[in-house]
């Protein structure tokens, strides 16, 4: 058929190297900006169901870095490394994610906090080094599902912060 084009979309290079998450949450954008960036609030909601957070030291500023253990339920004990690489309040942040500082298999990680109405759309884009990096980290660490739990995990945090401050 001249003239007729069939458009479609070409994934990524990165495709196969990536784990895209996302959640409406029913707060304001600067309130899950603030759950997400103040240390005070990131223990009491990050990691997966029935995992808890330490941390050891934390500075939320372009090139900060936050240092952490999770515990899992099973008494097993990850230690994490974050540097916030790129912070632009209240709309992105970009990470770099791995065991230790210059860990040879950290992930790079961009958050972004969209307004949806009263609500925010946070969606999570983590690129991995490699794609066996990224199958390991779905299939061993099962990071799809306990991303999935975080971000649960983050929205009833800031829907009970968001209670409180309307009964405050």
């Amino acid at each position: 058929m001249a003239g007729a084009r069939q458009q479609t979309q070409a994934e990524p290079a990165t495709a196969d190297r990536e784990i895209v998450l996302s959640r409406v949450i029913d707060a304001p954008r600067e309130l899950v900006f603030e759950a997400f960036t103040e240390v005070r609030h990131l223990s009491r909601w990050w990691g997966p169901e029935g995992f808890t957070t330490t941390t050891r030291s934390f500075e939320f500023r372009e090139g900060g870095e936050w240092v952490f253990v999770l515990h899992g339920p099973d008494g097993t004990d990850y230690s994490e490394w974050i540097r916030w690489v790129r912070i632009a309040p209240p709309e992105r942040i970009a990470l770099l994610h791995g065991e230790f500082r210059d860990d040879p298999n950290a992930f790079e990680s961009a958050v972004t906090f969209t307004p949806d109405g009263a609500a925010t759309r946070i969606e999570m884009r983590t690129l991995f080094p490699t794609k066996e990096l990224r199958d390991e980290a779905v299939e061993k660490y099962r990071a799809v599902e306990g991303g999935r739990q975080t971000l649960d995990s983050l929205a009833a945090y800031v829907a009970d912060l968001a209670r409180k401050e309307v009964e405050g």
